[in-house]
């Protein structure tokens, strides 16, 4: 089957350069609000993962909802720049109550830890005056048996979520449409500009 080449360039013709770079503009333009749209949805769900970890709100599902958005959107980076704090995302109210808990859980124990040790040393130096000789002892007891304050691991409190290059929302695929009807733009620019450049030729 033989192309008639006439009938190719006048269709190809028929598509004017200066209506798909209009539609190339206004694609762009959509991939635009839609990226950064993408963005500020990001942002106010970070917002909440920070109110939820300041007021004692439920920080789990702030961060799921935070999560699965950033996995599935393009253009939703966590990172606030090349100085920005790493990992972006710090539950640090968080991070200081679960450490003001095991310091007060450690009190607590070494509390009772104290008076343990009393009572062995009492049963153990019976006739100490006033207790002066039970002190070494009860010393040596809270050394040996005494609780130490881990260390809370920060990775706990710690998040960094990474961003897909390309995602199947508006705008990825009007990227996609926007770097399809560029092509074309300039595709249908050339043939033209070659076009008439022969056509004057003749």
């Amino acid at each position: 089957m033989k192309v008639n080449k006439k009938k190719v360039i006048s269709v190809l013709r028929l598509v004017r350069p200066w209506y798909l770079l209009v539609l190339t503009i206004i694609s762009a333009a959509i991939c635009i609000y839609a990226l950064r749209s993408n963005n500020e949805h990001m942002n106010q769900l970070r917002s909440q993962v920070y109110a939820a970890d300041k007021n004692g709100g439920d920080v789990q599902q702030a961060l799921e909802n935070l999560q699965k958005y950033v996995t599935s959107n393009m253009n939703t980076s966590l990172s606030t720049g090349p100085n920005g704090a790493y990992p972006p995302i710090q539950l640090t109210y968080s991070y200081q109550k679960a450490t003001k808990a095991q310091t007060q859980m450690l009190a607590q124990q070494n509390s009772s830890l104290y008076n343990q040790a009393q009572t062995y040393c009492q049963s153990k130096i019976p006739n100490g005056f006033s207790g002066r000789y039970r002190v070494p002892c009860i010393e040596q007891y809270v050394s040996s048996h005494g609780l130490k304050l881990a260390n809370t691991p920060t990775a706990l409190y710690e998040f960094d979520f990474i961003s897909p290059t390309w995602s199947p929302d508006l705008a990825g695929w009007s990227l996609l449409t926007t770097i399809f009807l560029a092509v074309i733009t300039i595709a249908s620019f050339i043939f033209n500009w070659q076009y008439n450049k022969n056509y004057n030729n003749i």
